[in-house]
């Protein structure tokens, strides 16, 4: 049978990491976040951040253990079970699909503000070109997302240069709907996080991956939190936090103030790139999970075939696509964002919960340790667990029930599978 290629570098991976983060947050929720948290917006990004590092930790020491491609299931299976593994898996494939078509919806806004294109026909047509991206390569797919990672990066910089003399201009501590909305920005803006996560599923193609994953993921956190942090700072600072919420191209609008019209257009065409490059790095990490749980007998066989010539698993490919395609029809940016982001929460709990459990029945002395114990017990993960909960609980009741009907069609899923061959060959 044809396998996956190991090519990916350290410095590949990271980059990767880093342009999945950087599009989500802040091209395609910053606006709805400010008119959440109004001048307290960068108080909503630490928050999302440290959060994001607690969890990101967790990863990383499971990561240094488990370098496989199906990685959330492998490290779930190992500790709590087959059946909460598959659920885990489930819930993360759930969160790809729903998260790549939460970007490409942010990516047709974007294009809707030059050109007035409908947005949902605009999405619909970049996630079939994301499909065909993924077919040609893992290391096409690779050189396609650092370049425009590098693009989405310079976006910022103008962003935070443009703010530069403005900052000190208005009060940081004005909130626009009290504590509330701050915690709620911070739920919609943890979604700018999801994605550090992603790359442990591309162990399989990274070269070293016990060593170069989590490298990966704590330089990713660090890079794209400052990044965060100052951007939001200069946005608030150059126009007002409901100026920011109304707009479908707020960072754009930024830029304007100082270098006018055509400032819009570049930001808004940067934007396009970075909203494209992450929904791609989204189903790029959905097609291998769905990959890696195939291998490991939690999804039907036909899921592992590989293409000879390009090394990809087309099938997983085509799955997730188009699973992708039919969440478009939400329509609503932050109920979807807000979707995966439930998905994700749930699975971040999880991997907590999981570095503690091997602390305690399965210790070793393997790989990297989130630091900060107290007897065996560590501190982060339980950290970890405290506040994705508290995020959890701050997601609306509507996001909820649909979050809780995905884990119930999960648990439905997995009993209806457990009946067939493939798990019984490994349970």
């Amino acid at each position: 049978m044809v396998e996956l290629e190991r090519s990916l570098s350290l410095w590949q991976i990271t980059l990767m990491s880093i342009g999945v983060i950087l599009g989500a947050g802040i091209y395609v929720v910053i606006g709805e976040a400010a008119g959440l948290a109004g001048n307290m917006l960068w108080l909503s990004f630490i928050l999302a951040a440290v959060v994001a590092s607690f969890t990101g930790l967790s990863y990383v020491e499971l990561a240094s253990r488990f370098p496989t491609a199906a990685a959330e299931y492998t490290y779930v299976e190992h500790s709590f079970g087959k059946r909460f593994a598959w659920i885990t898996g489930w819930m993360i494939i759930a969160g790809s699909i729903i998260g790549g078509a939460t970007v490409a919806l942010g990516f047709a806004r974007y294009l809707s503000a030059i050109v007035h294109t409908p947005v949902i026909a605009t999405a619909f047509v970049a996630l079939l070109i994301i499909g065909f991206v993924l077919f040609l390569g893992v290391q096409e797919t690779a050189s396609l997302t650092i370049i425009f990672t590098i693009i989405e990066a310079a976006g910022l910089i103008i962003v935070i240069f443009v703010g530069l003399p403005s900052f000190g201009a208005v009060d940081y501590t004005q909130m626009a709907q009290g504590i509330k909305g701050l915690l709620q920005a911070g739920v919609l803006i943890f979604f700018g996080y999801i994605g550090f996560e992603g790359i442990t599923r591309l162990a399989n193609e990274t070269k070293q991956p016990e060593k170069t994953i989590p490298k990966a993921i704590l330089i990713s956190l660090i890079v794209t939190t400052i990044l965060y942090i100052l951007v939001g700072l200069a946005a608030v600072s150059v126009v007002s936090f409901s100026d920011l919420a109304s707009s479908n191209a707020p960072l754009s609008l930024v830029a304007q103030q100082w270098f006018g019209e055509k400032s819009f257009l570049a930001l808004s065409v940067i934007a396009l790139f970075s909203t494209f490059n992450t929904s791609l790095a989204m189903l790029l990490s959905g097609s291998r999970l769905v990959y890696g749980m195939a291998k490991e007998k939690g999804l039907p066989t036909v899921f592992t075939k590989v293409s000879k010539k390009t090394k990809t698993p087309w099938v997983a490919i085509i799955g997730v696509v188009l699973a992708s395609l039919l969440f478009l029809f939400v329509g609503d940016v932050a109920v979807v964002a807000n979707l995966t982001n439930f998905t994700i929460f749930v699975v971040f709990i999880v991997v907590n919960a999981t570095v503690i459990y091997f602390r305690y029945k399965k210790p070793t002395d393997k790989g990297f340790k989130t630091p900060g114990s107290i007897g065996k017990l560590p501190i982060l993960p339980v950290l970890g667990i405290i506040t994705t909960l508290f995020l959890l609980f701050n997601v609306s009741i509507p996001v909820i029930i649909m979050g809780s009907v995905l884990l119930v069609l999960g648990f439905v899923l997995f009993h209806v599978l457990s009946s067939k061959e493939m798990f019984k060959q490994n349970s």
